[in-house]
């Protein structure tokens, strides 16, 4: 969603006054809705006290047409306070709110860290090489800090596997993939461990990375008490290794993140343990996706990034076959539809340019003019449109899978549609 001047100028007036009143701040500027985050608006300005000092400060909010639950701003704000008091690496909160009235929704206001969220970037870049060396390590070390915390009473404690299985009843889904991992998952349950404060979003793209390692772990909306291996088989979900190999964020081993988490004086955490929260994982991302879709279909938050990750679902259905079903996976990715070399012709009277050349031409339009011409959000949710109208063309370009086909090559046939990049 873009915001126009009118909004982002109303933003910035109740953001104002919000910091006068509470903080005692004068002004402030450069207010730059950032990019990313499909469910939170997250803004970046400077805020300027009666001295002419300046703190760079962040906003992050809900959408005001997609309010959170009650309290859980400040039910967010608190924990991160806490993990800071604890001496792990989060920002400042300075001020949150759980009412619109403050902040437009609820929010809260934090001091900016330096650093860089994008993981692509942290992966590949020359510069966060050193980085990529010790980030599996801190984040082991985090995860068992904020694990060794008491959470609190008024955390939600959640059962992650009967929370999915309703949530999917809500969705017109009948891809067959999930509840395959509903039936493995409920069979081979581990016991239970005594709830501890579970940050729900452990991942690159939650991170802010220097050049030298882990600076802070933000985005607490998901916290709460639960079992410690969720936050670690969260970091193992192949979503959130960006195309890189290592199993753990892309960074490293399983072995070495349950290695550097035993040593930071986390529990003891076997790799059947690790495997179920990966497996649980992969299909909570899973339905998060049918949800976000859900949100842009539904007319409550349109929005081309929504609708983009509706998409999404392929990539966990198969990364779920490739757990669940490893041969069965292989097999369907050899035969998986190809594109021809030759376009499709378009049927007449249309003539040329055909569909897939028109929408060729609308995706060069936004690559070329309009990602170079514009910035923050409005760039990246071009980036996005472009990468929709790929998948759109290539439906055009690419038969669908027989009747009779099997699941794995229903699946391959729909990742070949979505994201054929990510076999």
């Amino acid at each position: 969603m873009t915001v126009a001047p009118t909004d982002q100028g109303q933003l910035a007036s109740a953001l104002t006054q919000a910091l006068r009143e509470r903080l005692g701040l004068v002004a402030i500027d450069n207010l730059t809705r950032l990019s990313g985050g499909a469910s939170r608006e997250t803004w970046a300005f400077d805020a300027v006290a009666a001295d002419g000092s300046r703190t760079e400060l962040v906003l992050r909010r809900d959408p005001p047409s997609r309010p959170s639950e009650p309290g859980a701003m400040g039910r967010e704000a608190r924990a991160i306070a806490s993990a800071q008091e604890a001496g792990l690496t989060v920002p400042e909160v300075l001020l949150s709110s759980n009412e619109a009235g403050l902040l437009g929704s609820a929010g809260l206001v934090m001091r900016r860290i330096p650093g860089e969220t994008i993981a692509r970037r942290i992966l590949r870049d020359d510069r966060y090489a050193p980085a990529r060396e010790v980030l599996v390590g801190q984040l082991a070390s985090f995860a068992a800090g904020l694990h060794a915390l008491e959470p609190p009473a008024d955390l939600p404690a959640p059962d992650p596997l009967a929370d999915l299985v309703a949530k999917l009843g809500e969705f017109d889904y009948d891809g067959g993939v999930f509840e395959l991992a509903i039936e493995a998952l409920s069979a081979d349950r581990p016991p239970p461990r005594d709830p501890v404060t579970v940050h729900g979003d452990l991942r690159l793209g939650n991170l802010i990375v220097g050049e030298h390692g882990l600076n802070a772990v933000i985005d607490w909306e998901l916290v709460h008490a639960g079992d410690p291996a969720e936050d670690l088989g969260w970091l193992c979900v192949k979503a959130w290794r960006f195309g890189a190999a290592g199993p753990a964020a892309g960074l490293g081993s399983r072995e070495e993140l349950l290695a550097g988490y035993r040593k930071a004086g986390g529990a003891e955490i076997s790799g059947a343990e690790l495997r179920w929260w990966e497996i649980l994982g992969t299909l909570r991302w899973g339905v998060i996706c049918l949800n976000q879709a859900w949100a842009h279909l539904s007319g409550l938050h349109r929005s081309v990034e929504l609708a983009a990750i509706g998409r999404r679902v392929a990539e966990q259905e198969w990364d779920l076959l490739t757990l669940l079903r490893p041969d069965e996976a292989a097999r369907a990715a050899a035969r998986r539809p190809q594109p021809s070399a030759d376009p499709k012709p378009a049927p007449a009277p249309q003539g040329r340019p055909t569909a897939s050349e028109l929408l060729d031409a609308v995706r060069d339009f936004l690559t070329d003019q309009v990602m170079p011409a514009t910035g923050g959000q409005l760039a990246f949710h071009a980036r996005v449109a472009a990468n929709v109208l790929s998948i759109v063309a290539r439906e055009f370009d690419l038969d669908p899978p027989p009747p009779d086909a099997s699941l794995a090559d229903q699946v391959a046939a729909r990742l070949a549609v979505a994201n054929p990049r990510y076999f």
